[in-house]
């Protein structure tokens, strides 16, 4: 995929996500062997975005009952689950989509292209991105003009660190079906890339052919995003404002607010919204947030607390086979145990080179004082041009920590002028060290 200004040809994103960019309700109590495809679902929060996917789930579950054979309801069943995981951040449903999906597949085990597509769903969910492109291939083998499968391709590509062949993917899956999913997976390829003013137009074409309010407020969180990663704190309260009025239940908006709140020195609205989300939503990543705010504020046993939580919540996901190591390798790098951190981004590394694998693998370096060997992964991590400030922040460091004053300085600079509220531990001290190391020039 050409970086260029366009409209319907250009191709982005990982699911949610996964990452599980979404969230989780709390995980309800006695649900964690439950795998009958028909078992009632855990009991959401209201929300809009959820009443849709549990009404799909009910009506297939009607449809299945009244008729046991149809593969094709089996299928859409299996990737209804999947959807509802990456909603609600409850990891408890993908033992259902995969009873649905099987039950599938063993009703119809040849030309199943749906039901593959589903199973590659699932495994992207579970980070398990070798396989997820295992079975993308597989259906694209036997439907080629797959959306479905093709986007799912391009995500594992892009979590793999096969970039080329990703952007390949994204432009052939926009090519048969520029919708919403496709065009978010554009406006993520340019954000990759660095080309921050294409991502957002691709997010407000999303944004523009929306017709839901699920949809618009999906693309109103990402231009939400975009802008706060850019330091416009402005633009991106006023996405999620936004946002808020079409899914006023949204977690993953209300984490945006008390991330805005929180770089705008308003610290109590922020822990607010904060508490509200991980109440509702407590994947590692927001509890970590979270924590890293109470921090900040010298809150430290209410932050050990949700560090506690969080690492708590990731056995959860972990008992429903989700690979969480790669999101939790930051963590344990700053709060709990760098060897650990490193022994899995050094493991990931042999298959999964993506940039935020290489940041994570260097941060943990430089924790375990590796600083030489840190500083290529840490340049291999901004190799795509990505204006994320915490990756320039994290090679300034380690290129401080080798006597690179210049170096460092440079990209300290530029990850603060990129973001100068990236984080409210790193932040401050990425500020801090520039002042020493241009005191020192």
């Amino acid at each position: 995929m050409r970086k260029r200004r366009a409209a319907t040809t250009i191709g982005v994103v990982v699911t949610a996500a996964v990452a599980l960019l979404a969230g989780a309700t709390l995980i309800p109590t006695g649900v964690l062997g439950g795998t009958d495809p028909q078992a009632p679902a855990p009991r959401p929060a209201a929300s809009g975005m959820q009443d849709v996917s549990t009404r799909a789930v009910s009506d297939l579950q009607r449809r299945l009952s009244l008729v046991p054979g149809d593969w094709t309801a089996w299928s859409a069943l299996g990737t209804t689950y999947v959807e509802r995981a990456r909603v609600t951040g409850d990891p408890t449903y993908y033992p259902r989509a995969e009873s649905a999906l099987a039950r599938s597949l063993a009703i119809r085990p040849v030309d199943n292209d749906a039901a593959l597509a589903g199973q590659a769903a699932l495994a992207a969910a579970r980070h398990d991105f070798g396989e997820a492109l295992r079975l993308a291939d597989a259906a694209l083998a036997i439907n080629p003009f797959s959306a479905t499968a093709s986007g799912i391709r391009a995500d594992a590509l892009i979590e793999l660190g096969r970039y080329p062949q990703a952007w390949e993917a994204v432009q052939h899956t926009v090519d048969l079906r520029p919708d919403v999913a496709s065009l978010a997976r554009v406006s993520y390829a340019f954000e990759l890339q660095g080309d921050v003013a294409d991502a957002r137009d691709a997010m407000a074409r999303v944004l523009a052919d929306a017709t839901s309010p699920s949809d618009a407020a999906f693309a109103l969180f990402h231009l939400g995003e975009l802008a706060r990663n850019s330091g416009d704190l402005d633009g991106a309260d006023d996405a999620y404002r936004r946002g808020l009025e079409r899914d006023p239940s949204s977690t993953t908006l209300l984490a945006g607010r008390a991330r805005v709140a929180a770089s705008r020195g308003q610290t109590e609205a922020a822990l607010a919204d904060y508490q509200s989300v991980v109440t509702r939503m407590p994947t590692p990543a927001l509890v970590v947030e979270y924590g890293e705010l109470l921090e900040s504020v010298g809150r430290g046993d209410e932050a050990r607390t949700q560090y506690s939580l969080a690492r708590t919540t990731a056995d959860l996901f972990r008992a429903q086979r989700v690979d969480v190591g790669v999101d939790l390798a930051l963590f344990e790098a700053d709060h709990g145990d760098p060897a650990a951190a490193f022994a899995t981004t050094d493991t990931q590394l042999r298959t999964r080179v993506g940039i935020f694998v290489q940041d994570a693998d260097a941060w943990a370096l430089h924790q375990l004082g590796r600083d030489a060997e840190a500083l290529a992964h840490a340049r291999a991590a901004i190799a795509l041009g990505t204006q994320r400030a915490l990756l320039r922040y994290h090679l300034g460091v380690i290129e401080a920590s080798l006597g690179q004053r210049d170096a460092a300085v440079t990209d300290l600079r530029t990850a603060l002028a990129t973001d100068p509220y990236f984080s409210p531990l790193h932040a401050p001290r990425a500020a801090t060290l520039l002042a020493t190391l241009a005191g020192d020039r």
